[in-house]
């Protein structure tokens, strides 16, 4: 149902303090993220192996300088790394019959940078990461200025394809400061492959995007995607940058979590009210999100759907993107990026 052996978007470095852990679904699995005594980020499975609990819902204790999750139930114990550390029903002689080292919960590799915390999805339970984590093209000690999230209820390929689609927007995102029906106009732009994705390669912004103009004279954006649902924007002005990553991350199988991150070092956006800028964002998101949720009611008749050129070449090369991964998991072969370099055309 989802990709695996790949690198997830799980949770923003802000949220977690030392000692402090939440709750996610990620891939239809109950994630607890936490964060030890020590600072460091881990991911458990959020179910107690005894009775099923989650034991997000239990307190985060610290022994002798360990970080256990004790469960809210029983009292189990479990460390950082998955294994329980106790169970206090045991009496003596129960407790050294036990074998604890047997007794765990699964433990996911994670990995922290650039204010986000990535978590590793593999098909097996033990299994390390066969690549290195995303790493976003930003200046050194970059941190999130600002953060929107949203939820979809749809399948992840709907919102992904939702989110990517260049035809849409003199539709849905119709707005005076922004696209108008007399807007419209021809856009033609080069593609290229990235690792495990494709980039719509750097590019002067197009004349009926004129809020970009406000950034400066010498202006660029490219958009990158990459799998399992990754979009990132950098837009560069004067030497200055404004970065939008968005993670489309699927929640389960009707239901996809939108989170996006925003970073800059562009003085003009230092005087713009962050409210007008989070009002922006929130609308083009929640514009997106009530397409694509409308887009539910056709699709629960299970119609037969047609991808065209150029405006859904993007879809088509996500779909083959995702299929030559899995075969390359299956199957052990090298890893064939299928998008090839290309100029798409379409209005808009």
């Amino acid at each position: 149902m989802f990709l695996r052996d790949l690198w997830y978007f799980g949770a923003l470095s802000s949220e977690l303090k030392p000692g402090q852990h939440l709750h996610r679904e990620l891939l239809g699995q109950p994630i607890l993220f936490g964060r030890d005594h020590q600072g460091r980020a881990y991911a458990l499975k959020d179910i107690c192996p005894h009775r099923g609990i989650l034991l997000s819902e239990g307190e985060v204790q610290n022994h002798d300088g360990e970080t256990q999750v004790e469960c809210p139930y029983h009292g189990w114990r479990f460390r950082t790394d998955g294994s329980c550390a106790a169970i206090p029903s045991l009496t003596g002689d129960q407790a050294e019959a036990m074998d604890l080292s047997k007794i765990k919960t699964r433990a996911f590799p994670v990995h922290e940078d650039q204010g986000l915390i990535w978590i590793y999805c593999a098909e097996g339970d033990d299994a390390e990461p066969v690549i290195d984590p995303p790493v976003l093209d930003l200046p050194e000690g970059a941190q999130p200025r600002m953060i929107v999230r949203d939820i979809f209820n749809c399948h992840v390929d709907h919102a992904v394809i939702g989110l990517m689609d260049p035809a849409h927007i003199p539709y849905i995102h119709r707005q005076w400061w922004w696209r108008t029906a007399k807007s419209v106009k021809e856009k033609e732009k080069e593609f290229g492959p990235v690792e495990r994705g494709f980039s719509m390669l750097p590019h002067t912004p197009s004349s009926n995007s004129f809020l970009y103009k406000f950034l400066g004279k010498d202006r660029s954006t490219e958009i990158r995607f990459q799998l399992p649902g990754l979009r990132t924007e950098y837009v560069k002005a004067d030497g200055k940058h404004f970065t939008g990553f968005t993670a489309v991350t699927p929640t389960n199988e009707n239901s996809t979590a939108i989170t996006i991150v925003v970073y800059w070092n562009h003085p003009l956006l230092n005087i713009v009210p962050k409210g007008l800028l989070r009002k922006g964002i929130e609308t083009f998101v929640g514009q997106d999100r009530d397409a694509v949720n409308a887009q539910q009611v056709g699709l629960a008749y299970d119609p037969k759907l047609m991808l065209i050129h150029d405006s859904d070449v993007q879809a088509k090369w996500y779909f083959a993107l995702k299929r030559a991964w899995t075969k390359h998991r299956e199957s052990g072969e090298t890893f064939k990026n299928p998008v090839k370099p290309a100029t798409l055309r379409w209005r808009s």
